[in-house]
């Protein structure tokens, strides 16, 4: 199944059925009079989110839903049926904008939520319905109303406790691999990683989901090698691990690299609780370590983590410090399971 984060879908609730005109003509009724029914109400256009879910591909092969259309009234004082609604699941996490991709509509947090996006038309009056002491044979009746029609945007952005962040080739998907029962694509080339992936991590009997997004690099907010698109699915984490590759040049420029990326993107990302760490301590000499612990220091104004996510060294301590950012706070199992799915293919 490949990854989807974002889609665009056209809707239309359904029209008001129109109201009749009729009138009562049988045998041993001594007064006839109006018997038009009234028209059905049109169908709403309907977005839940469900179990199961953690892509929008099913919007790429269909983006025109239309809800059904009430029924028309008939004579004998019957009413149209109302038209059937339509309903668009989607994952946890799904967010709705307007055509203009900024106008946030609806937030889909909790499974099982549900947003009436397009309410269906009223169906019109029959000539039943105008019947007075002073109107006795009403000869009209009320058209339905239209429906609503909008072209939205669905944007998913993945719900997870902790976040990995880092130059490409810094070592989070080994990192996520050696944590979680996630299996990521690993290689030794820059950008192995294409699109987000989930892990449950267990750090001392305490749960908590990991998300890994694509590399980030110089100018990714104008759209440098994968750009910043992936940073949605991070931005509902609690706590971000930064991850800086000890074999690079400099450990320093590289950290104020990635924090330029996430100042740029805005959305609060700057501001989140970052734990920052120096990964492939394994890959370099003792002497050029402690080079780039300094440098990574001066440049984060925080004491480094020292970890290797091959050997397994520092991993545990990294994860205890995830977790007592994260504490008793934790996402929904949805997530959990959404982790332990199948993986996406590219």
């Amino acid at each position: 199944m490949k990854f989807l984060d974002e889609a665009k879908v056209y809707v239309r609730s359904g029209d008001g059925g129109n109201g009749c005109v009729a009138f009562r003509r049988e045998k041993f009724i001594e007064f006839g009079g109006p018997s038009g029914g009234n028209g059905g109400r049109g169908g709403d256009v309907i977005i839940e989110t469900v179990d199961g879910l953690n892509t929008l591909i099913d919007y790429r092969y269909q983006q025109h839903f239309k809800a059904q259309k009430g029924e028309n009234g008939m004579g004998k004082d019957r009413h149209g049926a109302n038209g059937k609604p339509i309903v668009l699941k989607v994952p946890v996490g799904t967010q709705v904008f307007d055509e203009d991709r900024e106008t946030l509509i609806h937030d889909f947090t909790k499974l099982g939520e549900k947003f009436v996006l397009a309410h269906g038309g009223n169906g019109g009056f029959g000539n039943a319905h105008f019947k007075s002491p002073t109107n006795r044979a009403p000869r009209h009746a009320n058209p339905g109303q239209t429906g609503e029609e909008r072209w939205i945007w669905l944007r998913l952005k993945l719900i997870a406790d902790a976040g990995l962040v880092g130059l490409p080739n810094a070592g989070k998907s080994t990192f996520l691999a050696a944590v979680s029962g996630a299996r990521p694509k690993i290689g030794d080339y820059p950008f192995t990683t294409l699109h987000p992936q989930l892990g449950v991590v267990n750090a001392d009997g305490r749960e908590f989901v990991l998300a890994d997004i694509p590399g980030l690099i110089e100018g990714a907010h104008e759209g440098a090698g994968l750009g910043d698109r992936f940073l949605g699915h991070i931005e509902r984490c609690r706590v971000l691990l930064h991850l800086v590759d000890a074999t690079s040049e400099h450990a320093g420029k590289a950290y104020k690299t990635v924090r330029a990326e996430l100042e740029a993107y805005g959305g609060n990302l700057a501001d989140k609780i970052e734990i920052v760490a120096l990964n492939k301590i394994d890959a370099v000499e003792p002497d050029d370590l402690k080079k780039q612990k300094d440098r990574l220091k001066r440049a984060a104004k925080k004491t480094p983590l020292l970890l290797s996510g091959a050997t397994g060294q520092g991993v545990k301590e990294a994860l205890r410090a995830l977790a007592d950012v994260i504490g008793d706070k934790q996402v929904t199992t949805k997530a959990k399971r959404a982790a332990d799915a199948e993986p996406w293919n590219a």
